[in-house]
């Protein structure tokens, strides 16, 4: 059985494993890179997940037998904290298309309400057709505003948007 559990400072080593591997299978759905995070200390590994207090930053694994093959986290943006950024969003190949994606965006979504934040934001590359379409199937919407993926100028990020309210 499916199960969501917030991450935290115990959890530091399994945040550390999905997220590289969630790097390395699909590199160009993330900001970062692996070869940049693959040389994170583990205390530094403790700090990112220690981070994540519930306050303006949380995150949620999707775990079956204890093993994780899921995640997102969600930071409130500095500037206007009615807004939710949503980033990390990453389902393991052999999880994909149970519902699992979509259970993590409704945790996040649960935790913005609960914090005030009525819109939730990301960014999807515009090679992830199948993102794209993940994140319009859970109502999110284009915003019309696009930036070039940091890591590959010719490729482009789509922002999108989804209100909490309702």
């Amino acid at each position: 059985m499916i199960k969501l559990v917030r991450i935290e400072a115990q959890s530091a080593q399994t945040y550390k494993a999905i997220r590289l591997a969630a790097l390395k299978q699909d590199p160009l759905s993330f900001g970062s890179t692996y070869e940049r995070e693959v040389s994170f200390s583990d205390k530094e590994w403790l700090t990112r997940a220690s981070s994540l207090d519930g306050e303006d930053r949380v995150g949620f694994f999707a775990l079956e037998d204890e093993e994780a093959f899921g995640l997102v986290v969600c930071f409130r943006d500095n500037k206007d904290p009615t807004v939710g950024d949503v980033i990390s969003m990453w389902v393991a190949p052999i999880a994909r298309r149970r519902g699992v994606g979509s259970d993590l965006l409704k945790a996040i979504r649960h935790w913005a309400q609960e914090r005030g934040i009525q819109t939730l934001r990301l960014l999807v590359t515009s090679l992830n057709a199948s993102g794209i379409s993940f994140y319009e199937r859970n109502g999110f919407v284009r915003t019309g505003k696009t930036a070039p993926y940091p890591h590959t100028p010719d490729i482009f990020e789509i922002e999108m948007t989804l209100s909490t309210c309702g």
